[in-house]
């Protein structure tokens, strides 16, 4: 990808303004201008995706919904299973991603994966359940993730996987199996973000490891391209529901 793709996304990023009535506006004000170059460039800032994917084996003639999923690009990670799915589902509320993401599909000839403009917090398949429910850098950009988080806890089986990747920052005093954040990273990072309606939270592992019985998690950090001297920290966390 060249640099003026770079700097597209970077000025997007840090610069452009982020206007909407609504979620679904702001998010396809933030996004429109970049969809294109999305992909490339999120594949050196986020971190996790492939190995939090590649983790989950889903049943023969699984449903898969992908949350957030925007360009798709998720699924060429699974590329492998999705013929053994029953049917995969892209939901996100920007249009412009899903646009991308209709494009990926067809070159791809994925007949059974399917985009969805709807909400993450309501949205149910048309199977009425799912086996598997991911969110990759998604939850961050909802505003009632906790919602998100729930709404996927409803539509999975009893034993069904959800899949988590994002940014996040630590609770000043976490569970002592948990990393704990120093101050400067605590503070800086949802500041940062923040400009892009982007919120790492301190709650997403706490109310995921309370819903779901964890099967996976890692706490580590990425570099941000062109910033490499900062590292922003992110999670890996795989769950399966409580059979009862």
């Amino acid at each position: 990808m060249s640099l003026a793709s770079d700097l597209k996304v970077l000025y997007h990023l840090a610069v452009k303004p982020v206007r909407g009535k609504n979620h679904a506006e702001r998010l396809d004000s933030f996004y429109s201008g970049q969809a294109g170059a999305y992909d490339d460039f999120r594949k050196r800032l986020l971190k996790g995706r492939e190995e939090m994917y590649q983790s989950i084996q889903p049943p023969e003639g699984a449903v898969w919904v992908d949350m957030g999923g925007g360009t798709g690009s998720n699924l060429e990670f699974i590329s492998d299973r999705i013929e053994r799915l029953k049917k995969a589902y892209v939901v996100d509320l920007a249009s412009s991603l899903l646009k991308v993401c209709d494009q990926r599909i067809e070159e791809r000839g994925w007949q059974n994966v399917q985009t969805v403009e709807a909400d993450a917090t309501t949205w149910t398949p048309e199977e009425g359940y799912a086996d598997v429910v991911t969110f990759s850098y998604s939850l961050t950009m909802i505003p009632d993730w906790f919602s998100a988080i729930d709404n996927a806890l409803r539509i999975l089986k009893p034993g069904g996987t959800i899949g988590v990747v994002d940014f996040y920052v630590s609770r000043k005093f976490p569970d002592e199996s948990m990393k704990r954040h120093p101050w400067s990273t605590r503070s800086f990072w949802p500041v940062w973000f923040a400009s892009d309606n982007v919120f790492p939270s301190r709650d997403h592992l706490p109310y995921l490891r309370r819903h779901f019985d964890t099967t996976k998690l890692e706490e580590n950090r990425a570099k941000v391209p062109y910033l490499l001297w900062f590292k922003t920290p992110y999670y890996i966390f795989t769950g399966t529901k409580k059979e009862s």
